[in-house]
């Protein structure tokens, strides 16, 4: 039997020796390969088709069915591609193959289409061929685009967020070793949030519940102190997404980090307290320390690390913050609007 390989040249294969292959055979083996059988005149538009044929198409048996009327199945955005390949054949020489979908209701399905063209293989004017259902692996390639997409998305604001971050931090710190310890701090805030809100799969939605992505930022303080569980977050369930969580990971890792430098969490029996109250529109966090030295409000220009916090705030989280220097330990208010929070 003549066949041509990878480089289009004329070869000669022969069946598996040692068994005699009938036809009984060939079609167990195009039934276990899940392949539909269809000769197509290219003189009269009519095809022929075998059950599997039909089934895969959604249509009812029938004797023989047009070009035209298979077509009517083919999703629309693939239409006039696969018209037009199919015309072709009646005078390109040479292998025809495609790939397209079709509509069976609702449901669309990936169609890949292999025959013979003009004198290659042609007997009597028709055109031999098969059809192959490769809806699965064209979902996998599709998921595969996305993912990549996605992570080339990701990827860029991490790197863009850092380089941000690096610029910022370099003007504000008085040496290195400084620059590198803020740093290092906020990235890996930043690295405590991205991987509790990363989707599983492809398409699915990240997201993380608002009390467990505080409790994750805020866990290296707690074992810092004398006892365990003097850091404590009691809010609202609420889920975060990615862009939210990027902002809240900032604002929360500034503010621990304040407070662990002259705060409630310098001192070994200093407390924390993280709770919320539920209005319509926002979520209001409170930020309680106690147990820590007298604070006052500072005097000096604002530095690096409130003007990050302000910023995130009100771009990413659409809100307010607000500092209450009280004798007992400083409190903050946060509002952060609800619809930010999301996706």
């Amino acid at each position: 039997m003549q066949v041509k390989d990878e480089k289009g040249n004329d070869v000669t294969t022969e069946l598996p020796k040692g068994h005699e292959w009938d036809q009984e055979h060939l079609w167990l083996a195009v039934n276990a390969a899940g392949v539909a059988l269809w000769a197509w005149n290219v003189d009269t538009d009519l095809l022929t088709m075998d059950a599997r044929g039909f089934e895969l198409w959604g249509m009812p048996w029938s004797d023989n069915v047009t070009f035209e009327e298979l077509s009517a199945h083919i999703h629309p955005s693939d239409r006039d591609r696969v018209r037009a390949a199919f015309a072709a054949t009646r005078a390109v020489l040479g292998d025809y193959e495609t790939d397209f979908r079709i509509l069976i209701g609702d449901e669309v399905r990936w169609i890949a289409a292999r025959g013979k063209g003009e004198d290659a293989g042609i007997v009597g004017r028709t055109m031999f061929g098969v059809f192959l259902d490769v809806t699965g692996r064209k979902q996998a390639e599709e998921g595969n685009e996305l993912l990549a997409g996605e992570m080339s998305h990701r990827v860029k604001n991490l790197l863009a967020i850092a380089s941000g971050l690096t610029a910022i931090t370099s003007r504000s710190s008085p040496n290195s070793e400084d620059m590198a310890r803020e740093l290092i701090g906020r990235l890996t805030a930043l690295g405590r949030a991205h991987d509790l809100v990363r989707p599983t799969s492809a398409g699915e939605d990240a997201a993380a519940l608002l009390g467990d992505l505080l409790s994750i930022l805020l866990a290296p303080y707690d074992d810092l102190g004398a006892f365990k569980g003097r850091i404590r977050v009691a809010v609202e369930r609420t889920a975060v997404g990615e862009s939210a969580a990027t902002g809240m990971a900032l604002v929360i890792h500034e503010l621990a980090t304040n407070s662990m430098k002259y705060g409630a969490l310098s001192q070994p029996t200093g407390t924390l307290d993280v709770t919320s109250v539920a209005e319509p529109d926002h979520i209001v966090l409170t930020w309680v320390e106690r147990g820590g030295p007298t604070v006052e409000a500072p005097s000096s220009p604002t530095g690096f690390g409130s003007q990050l916090v302000k910023r995130s705030v009100s771009g990413q989280l659409g809100g307010s913050i607000d500092y209450d220097w009280s004798d007992g330990g400083l409190i903050v208010t946060l509002r952060v609007k609800r619809a930010r929070l999301g996706f």
